[in-house]
């Protein structure tokens, strides 16, 4: 397992032209270079994944399924990581996400604590005077609502289920937001349409800056309604492979585009470290 814990500059090989050059702090400028986003006065959807040389974002093993087996723990994965996080105003996860991590809380300082200070000068120079809300996506809310992303209080946290799901969160701390939203399908697992979801979150929070963290199949139904600006993607120097019929997973899951309906990307942003890419990808919104 390759294990690099330093952190190093990127290399900037393509730089985004469009947006504000963001106030970030020196240490961070000169790790991750210059930052462009959008005006913060309209929503702007993004997400971050890190995906193997073969296309798998997952391994799907117990002890194993979180993002750090594909990059290898790599340092500059995590900066950038936190970096996305601490622009956030919310930051979105499915309750897969949330059992693959389970200990986790969705904040720039968990991620990456040695840059903890510059994270959060960062926002208050944004003014951001709060961490970014924390949302999961349950449709049928079987949550464990002891662990620490609803009862530490690192960071302010909301629950957007069903009508069928609410039942299951009586015993919610009430601090912890809760949203109940029409599923559009029943079944095993009851999807949320991704324009609800943001909808629902920028009625509790002023958020324009939405940071999508997956997991696959929740990515997959931003995709498939046209809600996705951008997607910034660290590409690992690792095969994973698959055997037939495992459940390592892909960056999209639950959804089928190509051959009719393709979903093609712009890159725009491209930065290297060591043997890791970091790209960044704009997406046509739907119409």
């Amino acid at each position: 397992m390759k294990r690099k814990s330093r952190l190093s500059r990127l290399e900037t090989l393509l730089e985004a032209r469009q947006g504000a050059v963001l106030p970030l702090p020196p240490r961070l400028a000169r790790l991750y270079g210059r930052m462009r986003m959008p005006p913060r006065s309209r929503p702007h959807v993004f997400s971050n994944f890190v995906t193997s040389l073969d296309g798998v974002v997952s391994l799907a093993e117990k002890g194993h399924a979180s993002g750090a087996d594909i990059s290898g723990f790599n340092a500059e994965d995590r900066m950038v990581m936190g970096l996305l996080r601490a622009l956030a105003d919310a930051v979105v996860v499915g309750s897969g996400t949330l059992g693959a991590d389970r200990r986790h809380v969705w904040t720039a300082e968990e991620i990456c604590p040695e840059l903890a200070g510059e994270y959060r000068a960062l926002r208050r120079a944004l003014g951001k005077t709060t961490p970014p809300l924390n949302v999961v996506v349950s449709g049928k809310a079987a949550l464990d609502l002891s662990l620490p992303i609803f009862s530490s209080g690192k960071t302010p946290t909301m629950i957007v289920t069903t009508f069928s799901g609410i039942k299951r969160l009586r015993n919610a701390p009430p601090t912890v937001a809760i949203a109940a939203l029409r599923s559009r399908s029943g079944g095993r697992s009851p999807a949320i349409a991704a324009s609800a979801i943001v909808n629902a979150v920028r009625k509790v929070h002023a958020a324009n800056w939405i940071l999508v963290e997956g997991g696959p199949r929740l990515l997959g139904d931003f995709y498939a309604e046209g809600m996705l600006n951008e997607q910034f993607l660290t590409l690992a120097p690792q095969i994973a492979g698959r055997e037939a019929g495992d459940r390592r997973m892909s960056l999209v899951m639950g959804k089928a585009f190509a051959p009719r309906h393709p979903l093609w990307g712009r890159l725009t942003d491209m930065r290297r470290g060591d043997s890791h890419l970091f790209m960044r990808y704009a997406f046509a919104p739907s119409k």
